[in-house]
């Protein structure tokens, strides 16, 4: 019991500890106080003021804790459109100081806070609030088009017409300022009546029609459209809609006649016989007023047709095909006419029925024309063997002429394009008169054609005409042939071609062929095959690889019978691409990729790099000046020279321009002037522009009597194929030099003055009469080869002597 007690005593206290702290937070919640109080922003578009004008004033409980500031921001006052608000900062009001337009701002977003107005730090969080305008109806219903102009058909039916209207009111949706009613104001003319309808679910109104137009009575209609929204006090604007009526068939054609009359000639073809007008009150030119004539009754022979011409509008009648004297004389039509568009009835106008085309009576006189003679069969067909002599009787015709006596016809051909045959003209009989080829181009499918005439005696002559069909029979007079003579075999891909062969003749006179190699010769037997050799086709197989060229291939090809003739076929072997076609031949060149030139240069550097290494690293002598040692007059003649000539006693002294020119050929040296020689063989002295002359073995001179110490540089003495070539370079350098030849050419010149007055002859002893010397000119050299492929194999000695050269270098190296 006690502990029951105890148990119940902590129960309560527990449940009243709960309710305590339940309490403290009812008291709590009941103490807290609203932070902001605004009353409610009312504002409307358009208003009138006076400005500025207060809107609302707001208040915030943290005036009791600071000294506070207010401040306004958002859309109307630091955004677009800017100046429509403000506030007072200190007491809270807001205001409005001009009028809203709530078609560009329906709504403003803006933003409250308060500041601390000695620290300037916001002291609550923001208040935003958005400001709706209200709407007044100060928009008018706008037509997206304030005139229309539309085209409607005379034969529109009553109900809606093509013309679709809208209109927009720019105040608030859904709303009575925006809803919007229309009406017909004013019609002109006022018959027939025209209304407007909505269609549901859509902005749109329609206009609708009651009766028909009638396109001769008004042709246009002017319709004055208003469109009135349900706002207080309603707006209302007009559109105008101009209709313009398009005619329509509602007259049908009339003929200007009740009855009309023609004649034609029997026989005729294609030919007009009567022209037919008729009246309609439609428009012109249009497919309400354009006819369409037929013929009823009368034509069941097809013999007459009926057009309009589109020009006159009138009915053409004309014979197509020829009338029989013998069977009618007289032609009883009946024509009808309507538009090409289908006639148009009111359906308000219950009085008026759908009424019928109009129709008229044709007589048609039909006069006797001289009937022309008929074949009995105007196609014939008779058979004949190609190449058969001629004189042989193909065709004999009958024929019968009900106006005419049969035996006064005369015949005629008309076609025979190779001139095979001959008519007779009393009888008709027609017979070769040359061998008939079947392969003619003009034979066609084993078949000639003639066409041959009979002419009667009438007034005017008629004329019968038939055609004779000569079915030729062929025989073996043509040989097979290549339909290519010319072919190509791809060596890279392939190493047979086929064969096509062909023969102009028929079974059994054709193919299947036989192919063969022409003749006995071996060679080609062992490089052509024809597997296989029989058909209209064979191929020609290559027995062995072949260099890429032109072949010509000995053929003989056999028909069925045996007989054939030869061909020859020229075969190219080249390299092809993709398709069978050589491949043009390309110029011999080379290139390097980017590659190839780096691994190039990358070669080049390394061959160079023991060149560098081998400079840098050997040791260096200091150097010594080179102490230019002066000479005499040289007098002595090296005579170890191939090149070097015997001295003359009295050489000349000359200057000569340097020449490009050279002897070809040695051995002619004795037979060429001294001035040509000295031109062809001298060179230049490039500091003094003197030319020393070179003659080898005496045929020459060499001139050096000038004291000269400079450098002295042997050339190259080279023979080859007979041609001799030396050359020799010497420089002077120095001042002095340049003296003492100027001396030298000054003294010659004096000595030559004074020798000129006079002729001294110079006396030589007598020494024998001389060898005769053969001629050397009739000795054939060849002085244009430049080959150097002797050099290959001089011989065993210069080998022996090569080898061991050799060997020296390899040992030094």
């Amino acid at each position: 019991m006690k502990s029951s007690f105890i148990v119940l005593l902590l129960l309560t206290v527990t449940v009243m500890h709960c309710f305590g702290h339940m309490w403290e937070n009812m008291e709590t919640l009941r103490r807290s106080k609203r932070r902001w109080v605004l009353s409610t922003i009312e504002l409307q578009e358009e208003d009138k003021g006076p400005f500025p004008k207060e809107a609302t004033k707001l208040f915030n409980d943290q005036e009791v804790n600071y000294k506070l500031k207010y401040f306004i921001s958002g859309e109307g006052v630091t955004e677009p459109p800017m100046g429509v608000f403000s506030i007072d900062d200190q007491t809270g009001v807001v205001f409005v100081n001009k009028p809203i337009d709530r078609e560009k701002n329906p709504m403003f977003h803006v933003r409250f806070d308060v500041l601390d107005r000695v620290t300037n730090a916001i002291v609550d969080r923001t208040l935003a609030f958005d400001v709706a305008i209200k709407d007044i109806n100060d928009n008018a219903p706008a037509f997206d088009r304030s005139v229309i102009n539309a085209d409607v058909k005379e034969t529109a039916k009553g109900g809606l017409l093509p013309i679709n209207i809208r209109a927009m009111d720019a105040d608030e949706e859904d709303t009575d300022n925006s809803k919007i009613s229309m009406r017909v104001v004013l019609q002109e003319p006022s018959s027939p009546n025209i209304g407007l309808k909505h269609l549901n679910g859509t902005d749109l109104w329609q206009l609708t029609l009651s009766g028909c137009f009638d396109y001769d009575k008004e042709k246009k209609y002017k319709v004055l459209i208003e469109a009135r929204d349900n706002g207080r006090p309603s707006l209302s604007s007009t559109a105008t809609v101009n209709i313009n009526i398009l005619d329509g068939n509602t007259h049908l054609p009339v003929f200007t006649k009740a009855q009309y009359e023609a004649e034609t000639m029997e026989l005729v073809t294609n030919q007009e016989i009567l022209r037919i007008k008729v009246e309609d009150k439609d428009t012109p030119n249009t497919t309400a007023s354009r006819a369409k004539f037929t013929i009823v009754k009368g034509n069941e022979e097809g013999n007459y047709k009926i057009e309009t011409d589109p020009k006159t509008n009138e009915g053409v009648l004309t014979v197509i095909q020829a009338n029989d004297y013998e069977k009618t004389t007289l032609a009883n039509l009946q024509i009808a006419v309507e538009n090409e568009e289908p006639l148009f009835v009111c359906d308000s106008d219950s009085q008026k029925t759908q009424p019928k085309p109009q129709t008229v009576n044709v007589a048609v006189a039909i006069k006797d024309a001289n009937d022309p003679p008929q074949f009995k069969k105007v196609r014939n067909e008779v058979f004949q063997t190609e190449e058969s002599p001629p004189g042989a009787l193909l065709y004999t015709p009958e024929v019968t002429d009900e106006d005419s006596d049969v035996s006064k016809l005369r015949y005629e051909k008309v076609t025979d394009p190779e001139n095979y045959v001959s008519i007779d003209s009393k009888t008709g009989v027609v017979t070769t008169v040359k061998k008939m080829d079947r392969e003619s181009p003009h034979v066609a499918n084993n078949t000639y054609a003639i066409v041959m005439r009979a002419i009667d005696d009438g007034q005017p002559p008629s004329t019968g005409t038939a055609t004779v069909l000569i079915h030729l029979t062929d025989i073996n007079d043509n040989v097979p042939y290549l339909v290519n003579k010319t072919l190509v075999l791809c060596g890279n891909k392939d190493s047979k071609v086929e064969i096509l062969a062909d023969d102009k003749d028929n079974h059994p006179f054709s193919g299947p062929f036989v192919f063969s190699l022409r003749g006995n010769d071996p060679n080609v037997k062992s490089r052509w095959k024809l597997d296989p050799d029989i058909g209209n086709s064979a191929t020609l197989v290559s027995l062995k690889s072949l260099a890429y060229g032109n072949y010509s291939v000995p053929l003989r090809v056999l028909d069925q019978q045996g007989k054939g003739a030869d061909e020859d076929l020229s075969l190219v072997v080249c390299n092809c691409g993709k398709e069978k076609t050589c491949r043009k031949r390309m110029s011999p060149s080379s290139s390097l990729g980017g590659k190839g030139a780096l691994t190039l240069i990358c070669g080049i550097l390394l061959l160079l790099l023991p060149v560098c290494l081998l400079f840098f690293c050997m040791p260096r002598e200091s150097h010594k000046p080179v102490t230019m040692h002066e000479e005499g007059n040289q007098t002595l003649i090296k005579y170890n020279e191939e090149c070097g000539g015997t001295r003359c006693k009295n050489e000349p002294q000359m200057m000569t321009p340097s020449s490009p020119g050279a002897v070809t050929d040695g051995l002619k040296y004795q037979s060429m002037p001294l001035r040509q020689l000295s031109q062809t063989s001298g060179f230049r002295n490039p500091e003094s522009s003197m030319t020393l002359q070179s003659q080898p073995r005496g045929m020459g001179f060499y001139s050096d009597d000038v004291p000269m110490r400079g450098q002295y540089t042997n050339g190259v003495n080279t023979i080859r194929n007979g041609t001799l070539r030396c050359s020799r370079s010497q420089s002077m350098f120095g001042d002095f030099y340049m003296y003492k030849f100027i001396q030298k050419r000054l003294l010659d010149v004096e000595q030559n003055s004074q020798d000129s007055s006079e002729y001294h002859p110079h006396g030589y002893a007598y020494e024998g009469e001389g060898n005769s010397v053969h001629s050397l000119d009739k000795l054939s050299f060849d002085n244009h080869s430049d080959s150097l492929n002797f050099l290959q194999d001089l011989g065993p000695k210069f080998n022996n002597l090569g080898g061991i050269c050799h060997r020296d270098m390899e040992k030094k190296n």
